[in-house]
């Protein structure tokens, strides 16, 4: 973890950053969370990030506490407090605030408790890249409103424990028969050369990384369909991929103990993770 956060207005070292037990993100996992990716000191789409986090917040009814400028000047003065790491995960977590304990909503309202905190962004190795990673299918045991970033993530929690205990890198939903996402990433998969995406809806949430993916897929011209994918089609897939803000974009070489065509990243997962990594580096490095 960093040695500085920022919580509900003030810049603190960690160790001294509390909220109160009845703060209903630890009674109720009552808020919202958003995690932003920083590279040379950049945080990567901020404004896109900043707007889901709006529009999770909204979701739920709690009053956004800062506009949009505001939020800019925490995360930038966060990331720079926190120039000791190299590239930064940024963590925002807004929760209604402290009540007493009642499911319904403090009346009045109370004032909402924010923290950030940032800690080293770490992405796939080379070595991973180049081999690839493992994961499992498992039904979709959420619930119906997974568009919104809640912290109440223990079905999450519960999913991604599976892939850990099978010692796998991630853990793929399935809802009525079709792919939903994973249990922290949004998932693709290429069949015939045509790169399918699950269309956003309230059973995933819609990732940044998701439209980074296909914002590069339309401006190279790389067949693409957003449309639902069916149990069926996952397991025929000539490649799969994992995309989040954190595994970037990364491919699946074996599924359920199976492997995903030869066992090996392929050649369009390679092209698009070289598309990623030039896009990345040309609009959030600096310029040597």
């Amino acid at each position: 973890m960093s040695d500085t956060v920022y919580l509900n207005g003030s810049f603190l070292p960690l160790e001294q950053a509390t909220i109160p037990v009845l703060d209903r993100g630890f009674i109720f996992g009552d808020g919202v969370y958003e995690v932003i990716p920083v590279y040379s000191a950049q945080p990567f789409r901020l404004d896109e990030h900043l707007g889901r986090l709006a529009l999770s917040l909204e979701a739920i009814r709690i009053h956004n506490p800062l506009d949009m400028e505001a939020w800019r000047n925490v995360v930038i003065k966060l990331i720079n407090a926190n120039r000791h790491l190299d590239d930064q995960s940024l963590y925002i977590q807004v929760t209604r605030g402290v009540a007493p304990r009642d499911q319904a909503f403090p009346n009045p309202e109370v004032a909402p408790t924010v923290l950030l905190m940032s800690m080293p962004l770490v992405t796939p190795s080379p070595a991973l890249i180049e081999s690839g990673v493992s994961a499992i299918t498992a039904l979709d045991i959420r619930w119906q409103r997974c568009n919104i970033k809640a912290i109440s993530l223990l079905a999450n929690v519960l999913l991604r424990q599976e892939a850990v205990d099978h010692d796998v890198a991630e853990t793929l939903m399935l809802r009525d028969g079709y792919l939903t996402e994973g249990s922290s990433s949004n998932i693709f998969v290429v069949k015939d050369g045509v790169l399918l995406a699950p269309p956003k809806n309230q059973h995933m949430l819609p990732g940044i990384t998701y439209d980074v993916v296909l914002e590069l897929a339309q401006a190279h011209d790389l067949p693409h369909r957003i449309a639902p994918v069916s149990e069926a089609q996952l397991r025929s897939a000539d490649e799969i991929w994992l995309t989040s803000s954190t595994k970037e974009v990364l491919a699946v070489v074996m599924l359920d103990g199976v492997a995903v065509n030869d066992g090996k990243p392929g050649p369009i997962f390679k092209r698009m993770y070289a598309l990623y990594q030039a896009f990345k580096n040309q609009v959030m490095r600096p310029k040597r």
